[in-house]
């Protein structure tokens, strides 16, 4: 029976978009690794937009029995998006994540599925990491901020060698440049998740720049999966903190300005400070209201957002005894209940 006859094991998703690599040679080198994995497999490319140079390359590949799927999107939406889009096509339990282009050892793979034994989501870090000065100081930063807004020391969130169980990518929907923080939103979601050292590939060298605005757009992603992480289910937490602080602040300067007012004698007119108190009491009770809103939001939806997984369940039986009394025996699933013994519970 061939490949194609059964159902994977293992789903590969491979985004082409703006940076790609020999897909050809790419392939074979991931086949290998899936190979010694020892697990069926799939491998799903998914064309961000119009790449005719990669579709003929990948219906060579098709054309010699090779187990590929080519997914092209109408136009480029984002590795996100082409993500979700290769997984709408998927089959398979588990779900594997590779870049189109050289990051990983393709040898190293069968790392990211042994560790699923332990998680739900395994992210490959590169190590030994090989690269320039500049680069690994603005890695650094970047992580450091990262780590500092959401509270996850993550040290590769740009390393695109993912493996996962499949309901992590039910239960989370992708979108914009989300991909790069998927194990952050997977750890709030309460999956496992493990970071796991794969060696770099040799051939992984970026030789290009990064324009300013892409330094700010990752900034403001990493802000972003701050508000997902710490407050979707309590916005009040967040808005009421700033909308108070600001309204204090503001009504402050009021008092003063009052005072100076009824026991000095200053006038009213002319001072800035009294219009700028005003706006920090209305600003303050808007910003107040504006999370009051998103919690009665989320207490209208709760019964959909779930935020939790359930490792294990318990089960109880009960056993009659010669007595007549009861015993409760307790089992996990996927284990035996232990013998009955005779006696009085």
């Amino acid at each position: 029976m061939s490949q194609h006859d059964l159902t994977p094991q293992l789903s590969v998703i491979v985004p082409v978009g703006e940076r790609y690599a020999d897909l050809g040679e790419i392939y074979h080198e991931y086949k290998a690794g899936l190979t010694a994995a020892g697990m069926t497999w799939e491998m799903i490319f998914v064309l961000d937009g119009p790449h005719a140079e990669c579709e003929a390359a990948l219906n060579r590949l098709a054309a010699c029995g090779e187990p590929i799927t080519v997914v092209g999107l109408t136009r480029a939406f984002g590795e996100s998006t082409a993500l979700m889009a290769g997984f709408e096509q998927s089959s398979a339990e588990f779900i594997a994540t590779l870049p189109a282009y050289y990051q990983i050892d393709g040898n190293e793979i069968d790392k990211l599925v042994a560790g699923l034994s332990s998680a739900d989501l395994c992210i490959g870090r590169r190590w030994p990491r090989q690269e320039t000065w500049s680069s690994s100081m603005r890695r650094a930063a970047f992580h450091r901020l990262a780590a500092w807004v959401t509270g996850m020391p993550l040290r590769d969130l740009g390393c695109g060698a993912r493996v996962m169980r499949r309901r992590v990518l039910e239960e989370i929907a992708l979108y914009g440049d989300q991909h790069r923080f998927l194990a952050l939103l997977a750890d709030r979601q309460g999956f496992r998740v493990r970071e796991i050292d794969l060696r770099q590939s040799p051939k992984d060298h970026f030789t290009g720049g990064y324009r300013a605005r892409e330094y700010a757009h990752r900034v403001l992603d990493i802000f972003t999966v701050f508000f997902l992480v710490r407050f979707t289910k309590k916005p009040l937490r967040f808005f009421g903190m700033v909308g108070v602080s600001t309204f204090v602040i503001g009504l402050i300067l009021v008092l003063i300005i009052t005072g100076q007012r009824l026991f000095f004698d200053q006038p009213l007119a002319n001072r800035p400070a009294l219009l700028l108190s005003s706006l920090l009491i209305v600003l303050g009770l808007q910003v107040f209201a504006l999370g009051l809103l998103g919690e009665l939001i989320i207490f209208t939806h709760a019964k959909d957002l779930k935020d939790y997984q359930v490792e294990r369940i318990i089960e109880f039986e009960t056993l009659p005894t010669p007595a007549g009394q009861v015993k409760v025996l307790c089992s996990l699933p996927g284990q035996n209940l232990p013998p009955s013994r005779q006696g009085d519970g």
